[in-house]
């Protein structure tokens, strides 16, 4: 059973004791910026002194955190959280359609912003509700001069510190604690209605795995994955966090040689990531060269890691990689791997109180040894998708279940090996074909870097399997029809493969099937 710390009644609770108990540790680093828990918890708590008695919030009214990996992303969640705030967490990338979609959706009254997307709010400003707007620019925790004209997140503060300390009402732990938007891949985007016991529970779950690998006030944890996205947001910014790890923030993982500056300075212990990172770091000759002494956990999730990248990180950095599994309505984790003792090619055992179903087309369980549907049951489960109570009930069984959308089995010893996405699975002449397993299958190949597969409309067999595929050097179809033909029976072999410049990705990283079906 899940034991909560003394007087920790809610996320905020949380917070506040893990920066009092490591107060002058250093908490973040970004843009060759320190700060300590100290500095952390005096800019949080300022911050939320304004929201409540200079902004006029109320407890429980959705805030907006649209920011990237800089120190004041977690000053503005704690800050709003410790306000007794409900944190909407949004994408740095959205477009202004997106942005009014969640906005609007989620019933937002105050956002905190990156001075660089505001015209893109202020476009749709008056389709939203609304009304206190934080800006923020890049630099300008770091040069105070740097800060953006009208209400910034400095100002917000230094006008904070003068303000009476904010009187928290007691909170329910199953009351709401944050809104995770969902990607929106099968239709419209929807808030994932996260509770503080989800999150919190979650915290626990995951440091219990951790176990005595991971010490508490010692560990450097890179975090290249966006904030905003759950997988960052529980495991970095909340469970990590609340050991006390100095967590370096990498603003803009795409800039391969800036990342690899940012770590220079850092004899890093730990680093969470994501199958595509692991590839593009593996494969530079700079980041070879960095210090992996002190390296002892990488963490996998967000989308399947490929044997090829678990392979080249094990070869480069002598770290094995602990992949986990999870989703937005989840916390986001439901099983994971126990560090130094994992099983390659699985997600691990489920978590401390979490219930692992597999379940066919009619919600009833699968015969031991066959596949289904992943379907969980535990204290990190969602409440409900946010005023959807007709989609929360497609994913919802009549006993508790959440269906997740994805395939998986599982292994003698327990562990959950994920198959695919439900929804991913290409039908080839009555036969199932599983991408993930077509995209090993390419990517063990020495010249292929990245792959996507998936299936297309065919005549003969209803559907054909198509590979998209990027490479380090000269290659033809042929020889990858070859190499695949060696390795997979007929029916799963890719009908036709197309050499990209570089496959499409979401701002996680995740590679995005469905803009190929169409291409």
């Amino acid at each position: 059973m899940i034991t909560y710390p003394a007087h920790v009644e809610c996320l905020a609770d949380y917070i506040e004791l893990t920066l009092k108990k490591f107060s002058d540790k250093p908490a973040y680093t970004a843009l060759g910026q320190t700060m300590t828990f100290a500095d952390i918890d005096q800019r949080s708590e300022a911050l939320s002194r304004y929201l409540i008695h200079e902004a006029g919030l109320k407890p429980g009214d959705r805030i907006a955190i649209q920011l990237p990996n800089l120190i004041q992303n977690p000053i503005a969640v704690y800050g709003a959280l410790r306000a007794g705030l409900v944190v909407v967490n949004t994408n740095p990338l959205y477009t202004e359609r997106e942005m009014r979609h969640q906005f609007t959706d989620s019933g937002a009254v105050a956002l905190i912003i990156l001075s660089d997307l505001y015209p893109k709010f202020d476009a749709i400003r008056n389709d939203t509700e609304i009304k206190t707007v934080i800006t923020t620019s890049a630099t300008e925790l770091l040069m105070p001069d740097t800060a953006p004209d009208g209400l910034s997140l400095s100002h917000a503060i230094n006008t904070g510190e003068a303000l009476p300390p904010v009187t928290r009402a007691a909170t329910e732990l199953d009351e709401l604690a944050m809104l995770q938007y969902t990607g929106g891949t099968t239709g419209v985007s929807k808030g994932a209605a996260l509770s503080h016991r989800n999150v919190l529970s979650n915290s626990i779950q995951t440091l219990d795995r951790l176990g005595a690998h991971f010490k508490e006030g010692e560990e450097v944890l890179v975090c290249p994955l966006p904030l905003y996205h759950i997988y960052a947001f529980t495991v970095c910014m909340i469970t990590l966090f609340a050991k006390g790890s100095h967590i370096v923030l990498i603003p803009n993982p795409r800039d391969i040689d800036g990342f690899i500056n940012a770590l220079k300075p850092h004899v890093f212990t730990a680093f969470a990531g994501i199958n595509t990172l692991f590839v593009g770091l593996g494969r530079h000759p700079e980041f070879q060269k960095l210090d992996f002494s002190g390296l002892k956990l990488t963490m996998s999730g967000g989308t399947a890691l490929t044997q090829g990248a678990a392979t080249l990180w094990k070869e480069v950095t002598g770290s094995m990689i602990t992949e986990g599994y999870g989703l937005s309505e989840t916390a986001p984790v439901l099983c994971f791997n126990t560090p130094g003792s994992e099983e390659l090619g699985t997600v691990g055992l489920p978590l401390l109180d979490t219930e692992i179903a597999l379940l066919d087309s009619n919600d009833k369980p699968v015969a031991h040894g066959e596949s289904g549907q992943i379907a969980a049951r535990g204290p990190q489960v969602m409440l409900g998708y946010w005023n959807r109570d007709d989609e929360t009930a497609k994913v919802m069984t009549k006993d508790g279940f959440f269906k997740t959308g994805d395939i998986g089995v599982v292994e003698a010893s327990g562990a959950i090996k994920i198959v695919d996405r439900l929804k991913d699975m290409i039908l080839v002449s009555g036969f199932n074909v599983y991408p993930n397993e077509v995209e090993d299958v390419l990517t063990s190949h020495p010249a292929i870097v990245e792959a996507a597969v998936v299936g297309k409309a065919d005549e003969k067999t209803g559907e054909r399997v198509c590979a998209y595929i990027t490479v380090s050097e000269p290659l033809d179809t042929e020889t990858v029809l070859s190499h695949c033909k060696q390795l997979l029976t007929n029916y799963k072999t890719p009908k036709e493969v197309t050499i990209l410049e570089e496959l499409p990705k979401s701002s996680v990283g995740k590679i995005l099937r469905r803009e190929l079906r169409t291409a």
